[in-house]
């Protein structure tokens, strides 16, 4: 039951990430999370910063989270050992959905002088994260900070390949101006590493078990779909842009189509490329975004996930899928390559061979059986990146970056990683 075309692509794959349990931290820390999207916005980078701040919560730590004002009904209200602060916004042109943080810094001066937090944790590089960066500094305050999105390999994908190199050059002066970076995978460590990026350290991404679970699946949904108990469901699951590589999803489903015309496509998300994708496939059912428990179900319903992507930092669609027991075809980079096992409990493609990626999709629309192979392995391969444990580690690097702040250091080499060496290591 073999995929063609899959030499060199077994090989068990090494643990994704270090993964420990550490308990509770004894002292309650003051932590500020600077991000420039945050809920009810919809999108990978606000639902895992929501994730790590609540799980924060949960640790007994109290934040504040510094963000955009979304809508002139947006006012949270109060919650004890958490706090909003809404700044000023403008919405990002091709995603109206969207809001950018303007700079800051003299507001942030104001607020972190009054009530100064143990850490600034920045978790995306827009004038907003620029403005906390510089009042952090001035402040001398401990930052960390996340390298999420490749924003300079977006930029191929709107005609302006051009800016990839200065926008590239943004990102270092920015996250070396940082006391340490966290980023998802080992890969993606060393492709910055060699870019001059430094202080880099891998923490995993977490993924919500109990939400994401294949328990959740409804066959209620699957009808709505036009969808029996026996035909394959196809999910695609994300924003639709231009750099998610929409084309070749549409490719691959045609693909599935010649040998199993029953397969279904459905596409959870929204974006400036959604009229262009339903006149491209008028077959695929766009049911727009979706979120909690919703969105769980629509994962859980479906049978396949593709994810044709090639511009991604991590993905979090990849562990939410697996968790949610789908089988998974993506290429073999980020999230993915660090997760699936080709042909245990998803299906790799070789990075940027399309044809490849193609030639999968058909193998999984003919072979039910390997579908299900996929979806029995897919679950129990995800246990270990519940958000638990994940918080546990950023919570590790934090105490780190403290005590390396008191002695005068300039911040976190690899080396020192909690995870990686004792406590007496600084």
């Amino acid at each position: 039951m073999k995929p063609a075309d899959d030499a060199g692509m077994n090989a068990p794959a090494q643990p994704p990430l270090h993964i420990e349990t550490y308990p509770p931290s004894q002292r309650s820390l003051r932590i500020a999370v600077v991000t420039e999207t945050f809920p009810p916005e919809v999108n990978g980078v606000a639902l895992t910063v929501e994730r790590l701040v609540r799980g924060l919560q949960a640790r007994n730590h109290e934040l504040q989270v510094i963000r955009p004002r979304q809508a002139a009904g947006d006012r949270p209200g109060p919650e004890p050992g958490f706090e909003q602060v809404l700044l000023r916004g403008l919405p990002i042109p091709r995603y109206p959905h969207l809001r950018m943080g303007l700079p800051a810094k003299k507001t942030l001066l104001q607020i972190w002088s009054l009530h100064r937090p143990d850490v600034v944790h920045i978790a995306t590089e827009g004038p907003l994260g620029w403005s906390a960066l510089q009042a952090a500094r001035k402040l001398k305050l401990p930052i960390s900070s996340d390298f999420r999105t490749n924003f300079h390999a977006y930029s191929r994908h709107y005609g302006a390949a051009w800016l990839s190199k200065p926008i590239a050059a943004y990102l270092r002066k920015f996250h070396n101006s940082a006391h340490c970076t966290m980023v998802p995978t080992p890969e993606l460590q060393a492709e910055l590493a060699a870019m001059g990026f430094e202080r880099l350290l891998v923490v995993a991404r977490g993924v919500d078990t109990q939400r994401f679970h294949p328990g959740h699946r409804s066959e209620a949904l699957r009808a709505s779909w036009g969808a029996t108990p026996d035909d394959c469901v196809v999910l695609s699951v994300g924003r639709l842009a231009a750099e998610k590589n929409l084309g070749l999803l549409v490719r691959a489903f045609e693909g599935m189509r010649q040998v199993n015309p029953r397969v279904k496509l459905v596409v959870v998300g929204d974006g400036p490329e959604r009229e262009a994708l339903q006149a491209m496939c008028p077959q695929a059912l766009l049911v727009g975004a979706r979120r909690d428990a919703d969105l769980a179900t629509h994962y859980a319903s479906a049978d396949v996930f593709l994810f044709p992507s090639l511009t991604e930092t991590y993905g979090n669609v990849t562990p939410e899928a697996l968790a949610s027991g789908l089988a998974v075809l993506a290429f073999d980079c980020a999230a993915a390559a660090e997760l699936i096992r080709h042909g245990h409990n998803g299906l790799l493609a070789p990075v940027g061979d399309a044809d490849a990626f193609v030639r999968r999709a058909q193998d999984l629309a003919a072979q039910p059986a390997l579908v299900r192979t996929l979806r029995q392995g897919a679950r129990a391969s995800i246990q270990t990146l519940d958000w638990a444990q994940i918080v546990a580690q950023v919570e590790a690097v934090w105490l780190r970056l403290l005590q390396a702040h008191a002695a005068g250091r300039a911040g976190i080499r690899p080396r020192e990683a909690p995870w990686r060496q004792p406590a007496s290591g600084l």
